[in-house]
């Protein structure tokens, strides 16, 4: 496994240059990995490196590039937008040769529909936002405040809003609103059924399954073709 920078360019011009992990041995197919978003992505960061050691021992090459704003990005998250990460997903597929893409959870809302690959168990931007908006009034009710989802979304559409630790600009939390991922022909969805086991991502605590990659990468190796 390999650790280099890569240039992404920003929306408002300009580069910044994040980090990659990378499993590459120019060995033709090359999977780009999308990781979920918020606090998704830390709970399935090992899982994601897992599964790109199983490709890696099967003779496939795969990356998994960081996005402005998170991780160890320089850019604040408040500077994000959802076309932004769009925009950077695009540039990482074409600077970093990839062939293909696996898109986990709401990554899927990132996903260049022109890749073949797969998205596993996508989400809408609505309902990655709902989780986020329900954790805030779970947590303010535990300290003793009340707040109404309906309102933080009020406030969230014009002056942004930060969920779970996550300071999300009115554009990024409206953007992902609307968002909805992209499959068509060129990328399969993987329900966690097909997986098996339970969903990692319902755990407490960042976790990984060795089991369960394993049967994710086999799926892919047995699409690529």
């Amino acid at each position: 496994m390999l650790t280099r920078t890569w240039p992404c360019p920003l929306s408002g011009g300009g580069v910044s240059h994040e980090l990659a992990l990378a499993f590459t041995k120019d060995r033709g197919a090359n999977v780009l990995m999308i990781p979920p978003l918020f606090d998704e992505h830390n709970k399935l960061r090992a899982q994601i490196v897992a599964v790109m050691r199983c490709l890696d021992r099967a003779g496939f090459d795969s990356v998994l590039a960081d996005l402005p704003g998170c991780n160890e990005s320089l850019v604040p998250l408040e500077d994000v937008t959802l076309s932004g990460w769009r925009a950077a997903i695009h540039a990482a597929a074409e600077l970093l040769g990839c062939t293909h893409v696996l898109a986990w959870r709401a990554g899927a809302l990132l996903a260049p529909p022109e890749l073949p690959g797969w998205q596993y168990a996508p989400l809408t931007g609505a309902k990655q936002l709902r989780a986020m908006l329900r954790a805030r009034t779970i947590a303010a009710r535990e300290a003793g405040k009340a707040e109404v989802m309906a309102d933080l979304e009020k406030i969230a559409r014009t002056d942004g809003i930060a969920l779970a630790g996550w300071q999300l600009s009115a554009e990024l939390f409206t953007g992902l609103e609307a968002a909805e991922p992209q499959t068509g022909t060129f990328q399969h969805i993987i329900t966690q059924a097909e997986i098996g086991g339970p969903a990692l991502w319902l755990r407490a605590e960042p976790e990984r399954d060795d089991e369960q990659a394993d049967a994710l990468a086999e799926l892919v190796v047995g699409q690529i073709g």
